[in-house]
């Protein structure tokens, strides 16, 4: 073997680690977070998680993706320690589908058919198909698809490029020698476990083994060892994940490292002694690309149906590693923001539905806050005052992390949807947390009225109601229209906000008067022109809201141009909404004699 035979070698296993690691992400692009979302809500039964946990495992083409993802939902509270014992074990077994396909390199028949199952066959049509896709396709679907079928192509070409360049190895007694030293059990899994950690990917160390059994010196000795320690070392992944995560995530991470070594060490003693006993013949002779997958799948397959009886044991294990400490219950209240978990940006179409959902519970917070601070005008109690202030800070926290991380979610291979979705993130984000600024604004100037002991008159406290009913009604059409992605509803926000403007100029005139006759305080009148302006301006949040979710997805328009659309004179709809709005919310109109009359 020259060194220009290293060199192909060496491009072979570039190639290789190359196309799995396109197709992975072809496939991650394409499932859109669908497949996490199936993981996160269908773990119902031990059983059922472990086909969930090998179905997107096969699908992903990485048990490292899944286990981490697994990690990441107990991180977030998403699920339990329990349900992710199932999908890790499940994951073990779906990474073997790997070592499946690219055992069909070694197929070897005269048949035409049979022929055209090898990579070398198939590989330059799946290359070129995504080639074309990628190149002629707008349809981001397609293109992904594209990206996946070049992705598997590269691969499968790696892979009969390492496997060719490694077939002269068989001639060289050195090579043999050292092949030799990794047949006994300790240092066959030492190696294995090394490779598999380096690269972090048991599918890729598989392969790699699956071609150097093309060389024809490797045995069943040989590569048995190396592929427990292989099961091995795909839990660092797993392992560096759970780092400066929740002690329930750590403990996911040493249920995956659990599993396998004690599965490894139950297989391996049960093996050995049969081995001691009945003289395995086949251990000396040649492995195969689908002999490796073979023992892959035995191994994976009995050490779950072995184990997953005893997951509870598993998590008590880990449990007695990690043990509870005081601190925790204080940490558990902040699970809700733990949805944000950077390892969920690896899958990023599933990290921008988490940053949705995040988004949702913020909007309704300071939906919340609004609506107690507006209480607090009619019916003030120390201890609503306290509960607006908290829901402010609660605000805070989330605009803070929900920021950070969508600009760490924009940095990444998005799609075109998950990029709208982003954008329209960022932006009522902002607003949202301006919203619950405002409600402490209203729930301030109701404790200085209380603490001042004065109120206003009968006249303004109507007046003010029928406008704090329209700010309320905006507030929650916004917040609703966020949370179900509702543009009609969100149609309807510019109306009203239009409304309100109008209700606030009628409101600040009939303060003047009052202040002229005497009927109303200028102290009284700074307090009330403090509300008028905070209602004002919570209104003008809610219009940025709609405006952010109705173009979202459209190109060319500023959120100025974009209004001036929706109230042009010529739209019928938005008219009509607007008469309607001024006749639900219209000021009482006082006569002569004080008795109240409707004034439209």
């Amino acid at each position: 073997m020259d060194f220009f035979s290293i060199l192909t070698m060496v491009g072979g296993l570039a190639l290789f680690l190359y196309g799995m690691d396109v197709m992975g992400k072809g496939l991650a692009k394409l499932s859109g977070g669908k497949l996490e979302r199936i993981l996160e809500k269908m773990t119902s039964s031990s059983w059922k998680a472990v086909l969930l946990g090998a179905g997107v495992t096969a699908v992903i083409q990485s048990s490292s993706a899944t286990t981490v993802m697994a990690v990441g939902f107990v991180n977030s509270g998403i699920m339990k320690l329990t349900q992710a014992v199932g999908i890790i074990m499940g994951a073990n077994i779906g990474t073997t589908a790997t070592s499946w396909i690219l055992s069909l390199s070694g197929i070897e028949s005269s048949s035409f058919f049979v022929r055209l199952l090898k990579p070398s066959s198939f590989a330059p049509v799946l290359a070129m198909a995504g080639v074309c896709l990628l190149m002629f396709s707008k349809k981001e679907k397609q293109q992904n698809a594209g990206l996946i079928l070049t992705g598997f192509a590269i691969l499968m070409s790696g892979m009969e490029t390492m496997s060719g360049a490694m077939k002269p190895l068989a001639d060289i007694p050195e090579f043999t020698g050292i092949l030799t030293l990794f047949s006994q059990p300790v240092l066959g899994m030492l190696s294995g476990a090394v490779l598999t950690a380096v690269i972090q990917s048991s599918s890729a160390s598989v392969g790699i083994l699956q071609a150097l059994c093309a060389t024809g010196a490797v045995s069943f000795g040989t590569a048995v060892p190396i592929i427990m320690g292989q099961n091995i070392g795909t839990c660092v992944t797993a392992v560096l994940s759970g780092i400066g995560a929740s002690k329930n995530a750590k403990r996911t991470a040493l249920i995956h490292l659990y599993f396998n070594l004690i599965g490894t060490a139950l297989f391996m003693t049960a093996f050995y002694l049969l081995h001691g006993l009945l003289d395995f013949e086949f251990l000396t002779m040649p492995a195969g690309a689908a002999g490796i997958a073979m023992v892959h799948s035995v191994f994976n397959i009995t050490a779950t149906a072995v184990l997953l009886p005893f997951s509870g044991m598993l998590v008590k294990l880990a449990c007695l590693t990690i043990p509870e400490s005081a601190e925790d219950p204080e940490k558990e209240q902040e699970e809700k923001l733990k949805i944000l978990d950077v390892r969920f940006l690896e899958t990023p179409g599933y990290a921008a539905e988490q940053a949705r959902d995040a988004a949702v519970r913020m909007a309704r917070i300071s939906g919340q806050a609004l609506a107690r601070a507006v209480g607090l005008l009619d019916d003030y109690q120390e201890e609503e005052l306290e509960k607006v202030f908290a829901l402010e800070d609660r605000t805070d926290r989330y605009e803070d992390e929900l920021g950070s991380y969508l600009v760490k979610l924009g940095s990444r291979d998005l799609s075109e949807k998950e990029s709208y979705l982003v954008s329209t993130l960022l932006h009522c984000i902002g607003d949202f947390e301006r919203i619950s600024d405002h409600a402490v604004n209203v729930a301030q100037t109701a404790r200085e009225l209380h603490q001042k002991g004065t109120e206003f008159s009968r006249k303004a406290k109507e007046e003010l109601r029928v406008f704090s009913d329209a700010l309320l009604e905006i507030v929650k059409m916004a917040v609703d229209a966020f949370a179900e992605e509702d543009c009609e509803k969100a149609t309807r926000i510019e109306p009203l906000e239009e409304t309100i403007d109008r209700l606030n100029r009628k409101l600040k005139k009939r303060h003047v008067e009052r202040l002229r006759t005497g009927e109303c305080t200028i102290e009284l009148g700074f307090a009330l022109s403090d509300l008028t302006t905070d209602y004002e301006r919570v209104s003008d949040h809610c219009s940025n809201i709609a405006i952010a979710l109705l173009q979202s997805g459209t190109d060319g328009y500023e959120a100025h141009e974009y209004a001036a659309e929706l109230r042009r004179e010529d739209n019928p709809g938005f008219r009509k909404a607007c008469e309607e709005y001024r006749e639900k919310y219209v000021l009482p109109d006082f006569g002569p004699a004080g008795k109240k009359q409707r004034d439209t």
